[in-house]
This record gives C-alpha cells, sequence and structure tokens, in this order.
C-alpha cells in the first residue's frame, strides 16, 4: 500500500484510482450524455423548444444532483467498511440506505414540482412557461428511482464493482437517445412532443437503470458476499438518521454550486430566447466535461475511505493529493481543448447562428474555470472520504451563494439603484457578468477545499 511520495508510488496508486475511475467515468458520461442529448436534440426542433427544456433542465439539474449528493452517504460508509473488513454489516447499511432513498425521491418529485411556480415569474413567453412545467412535471416521475439507483451506485463503487455502472449507464444512454428520436421528433407515427419527448424519455430511463441494476446485482458472483436482498427489512431510523446526516450536507453541497448555476439560467430568462439557450449549450458541455474529475473523485472516497476504514491515514492522504493531481492533469487539457474547439462545440448543439455566437463566448469562461472546478471536486470528494462532510457544505455556500452570485446580480443585471451608487457597470453585462461570478466562485471553493483537506488529512495523520 504506497504511503510516500516516490515516482513508482504515484504511479501504483494512479493506477489503483483509475481502475476504479474509469468504468465510473463511462457511467457519468452516458448519464450527462442524455441530458447532452434532450438539449442537441430538441435545439434541432426550435428554439422555443430549446428554452423551455433549458427552463426545466435548470430545475431538473437542480433536484437531480441534489439527491445524487444526498444519496452519497453510502459510498463512505461501505468504504469504510470495506476498510475495517466488516462485510456482515454492508448488507443492512444498503437496505437501509435504500428506506432513505424511498424518502428523499419521493420528497424530491414534489419539491421539483413546486420549483416550476417559479416559471410565472420570468419574462418569457407564457406557453414556453407552460411547456417548461409540464416538462418538470413528467421528468420528476423519474426521480424515486434515481435516488435508489444512487443507492445501488454508491454501494456498487464502493466495493469495487464500478464495471456494472458503465454498462447500465451506456443502456440507459442508448434508449434515451432513441426514445428522444421518436417523440420529440414523432417518428414513425408516434405524437411529435417535441421537448415533451426528453421529458418522458429521461423519466423512463431511470426506471430502466434501476431494474437492470437490481438484476445485475442479483447475478453477479461478485455481489455474494454482501448480496443485500437476503431478506426483507423494515427502516431503521437511527441508522437512516446517522446516513441523512452523513449525506444531507452532500446534498447542500451539490446544492449550492448547481443551484448557482441554475439561479443563473432563470435570471438570464430575461435577456431573451438567444441568451438563454446560449448560456444552456454552454453549461451543458462544461458539465458533460465535468464527469471526468468527478469521476476521479468518487474514486477517492472509495481509496480515501477504505485507507481509513483499515487505519492507514497515510495512505489516506497520499491517496487524496495523488487524485488531486490527476484531475487538475485533465483540467489543464481540457481547458485547451475547449478553448480551441469552441466554434465546432457550438456549432454540434444549434444551427441557429446568433445562439451560435453568444455561445462561442460563453464557452470561454467554461475554459477558463475548468482548473478551478476540478480541484474543488476531488478535493471535497476526498475530504468525504474522511466522512466530513459540513466543511465542504460551508465553504460551497460561501462560495457561490456570498460571492458568485451576488456578483454575477451586479455585473449580469446591473440594476439602476446599483449604478446610481457607482457599484455597477453602466449597462448589464448579461449572461457575461454571470460567468465570471461562476468564475469567481469556483476559484474561492477550490482555495478553501484544498487548504481544508490539508488541514484535515495532516490531523489524521499526527492523531
Amino acid at each position: 500500500m504506497p504511503t510516500t511520495f516516490t515516482l513508482p508510488n504515484i504511479r501504483t496508486e494512479a493506477a489503483a484510482l483509475w481502475k476504479l475511475a474509469w468504468p465510473v467515468l463511462v457511467g457519468q458520461l452516458a448519464t450527462v450524455g442524455m441530458a447532452v442529448a434532450d438539449v442537441a436534440m430538441t435545439g434541432h426542433a426550435s428554439a422555443d423548444e430549446l428554452a423551455a427544456v433549458s427552463l426545466g433542465a435548470s430545475i431538473w439539474s437542480i433536484i437531480l444532483v441534489t439527491v445524487s449528493g444526498t444519496m452519497m452517504a453510502i459510498n463512505s460508509v461501505v468504504a469504510h467498511e470495506v476498510g475495517a473488513g466488516a462485510f456482515g454489516t454492508i448488507p443492512h447499511s444498503v437496505r437501509q440506505a435504500l428506506w432513505k432513498a424511498l424518502g428523499v425521491g419521493v420528497i424530491a418529485a414534489l419539491l421539483a414540482n413546486l420549483a416550476t411556480l417559479l416559471f410565472n415569474h420570468l419574462y418569457l413567453a407564457p406557453e414556453i412557461n407552460a411547456r417548461a412545467s409540464l416538462f418538470v412535471h413528467i421528468i420528476s416521475l423519474g426521480l424515486p428511482p434515481f435516488a435508489a439507483y444512487r443507492a445501488l451506485y454508491g454501494y456498487s463503487t464502493s466495493i469495487n464493482q464500478t464495471k456494472p455502472v458503465m454498462v447500465i449507464a451506456l443502456l440507459g444512454l442508448a434508449f434515451n437517445v432513441v426514445v428522444n428520436w421518436l417523440l420529440i421528433f414523432g417518428r414513425f407515427g408516434l405524437p411529435k412532443l417535441g421537448g415533451i419527448g426528453c421529458a418522458v424519455a429521461t423519466a423512463g430511463c431511470m426506471w430502466l437503470m434501476l431494474g437492470a441494476m437490481v438484476f445485475w446485482i442479483r447475478q453477479a458472483p461478485a455481489y455474494r458476499q454482501t448480496y443485500p436482498f437476503t431478506h426483507w427489512e423494515w427502516p431503521h431510523w437511527p441508522e437512516i438518521r446517522s446516513m441523512l446526516k452523513l449525506g444531507l450536507p452532500i446534498g447542500v453541497t451539490y446544492f449550492a454550486e448547481v443551484s448557482a448555476f441554475g439561479a443563473v439560467s432563470l435570471l438570464v430568462a430575461r435577456f431573451g430566447v438567444v441568451v438563454v439557450s446560449a448560456h444552456q449549450i454552454a453549461l451543458n458541455f462544461a458539465s458533460l466535461v465535468f464527469m471526468v474529475p468527478l469521476s476521479f473523485g468518487i474514486g477517492l472516497i472509495t481509496r480515501v475511505g477504505q485507507a481509513m476504514g483499515e487505519g492507514n491515514p497515510a495512505r489516506a492522504r497520499f491517496a487524496s493529493w495523488v487524485g488531486v493531481s490527476m484531475s487538475l492533469i485533465f483540467a489543464l487539457l481540457s481547458a485547451i481543448f475547449i478553448a480551441v474547439f469552441r466554434h465546432q462545440i457550438a456549432a454540434a448543439y444549434t444551427s441557429d447562428p446568433a445562439v451560435q455566437a453568444l455561445c462561442v463566448q460563453l464557452l470561454l469562461f467554461a475554459a477558463l474555470f475548468q482548473l478551478s472546478d476540478a480541484t474543488q471536486v476531488a478535493t471535497s470528494c476526498a475530504i468525504r472520504g474522511y466522512k466530513v462532510t459540513r466543511q465542504p457544505m460551508q465553504i460551497q455556500l460561501l462560495a457561490f451563494w456570498v460571492f458568485a452570485l451576488p456578483l454575477g446580480y451586479v455585473l449580469g443585471l446591473a440594476p439602476q439603484w446599483l449604478r446610481d451608487l457607482h457599484l455597477a457597470p453602466a449597462a448589464p453585462m448579461a449572461a457575461d457578468g454571470f460567468w465570471i461570478g461562476l468564475v469567481l466562485g469556483l476559484t474561492i471553493a477550490a482555495v478553501l477545499l484544498t487548504w481544508s483537506l490539508h488541514r484535515l488529512s495532516l490531523r489524521r495523520l499526527q492523531a
């Protein structure tokens, strides 16, 4: 087990992390690929349909990522149990995580539907608001199965079984693209639903992925030692409360970042369909690229958690910094790629010249924040491997809701009362101003989380 920073040890740890992360990466890319397919395919239907899906997706993505983060507690719990050799307690933990998933999924669906009331206060045509609301009403039916899938996903990755995640996500992507094509454009006599077809496809995909994961766990020999479906078990509230105590701060952490991006999507709506569409395309592609450091982060939870479970804080610290370094190397490459190929990226999403032109401009901001975005996700996941979740939550809330959004509001909207005080630009910067705020927020989060990981890993090592 490598613990010192020599080149052979770094190579060994990097190989171990990559072995865990690459199937997760393919699975994450396939999952986000569903959202990419929704936006790209709707963008070729019409600008109005794309605007409606963009608004609906701003709510859906916030709720979806918050649910994913809240369910991530099972990753740390099972990783520590694996490290400690406590395989007999893992089935109980998984069963309780599934009960937790049921409650989280139902509450999330209700909140998503209530959030559509925000659309009535935007500056878009009523028919676009109505289409966006219907999109959310339909797609929210996929939230309960998604929560349960993420519980089984975390269990699987934490016992080093990551390939099922990849295969099932690819299956879901194929299903999503085919059903999108059938329903968006009305192929083979099916109704032409436009953006609503995306909602139907994605909700159905969530149920398909849950069923496929249950089937895989029932059939694969790798799960026999920790098989969770041996018998029925009622909710054990102390266990569920413990997981909520660990998972809710992660959910709030994810919410702080994604809601900041989602709030920007809602605030730029007043500037019209072109701005909304360009912003959503740039954000969608940045989210796709973000899956690589996120996959390293998910692998880090397992590597760090297992090291701490076996009582080896030196290995946990070593694994943390190797993972963060790998994320940074990728971020540098992705920043160069986005900056060089931004015109081609915009053209792949939409054929509207006005949307393309603005999207190219926003993709430069996306390239700029790659390093800080990769750093903050890798460091926060490493910290969660130590079963510490509140401090990352506090840092994310500070970075995005105290710095990023207020600055974006000042620069993007430039309200008259701030202009009178000479605290805002003479004219609103629209989407550009909000993206400047997001770059600042990600940078602050990256710096503070790096310092937090350094201090936490050092304290555990000294103890």
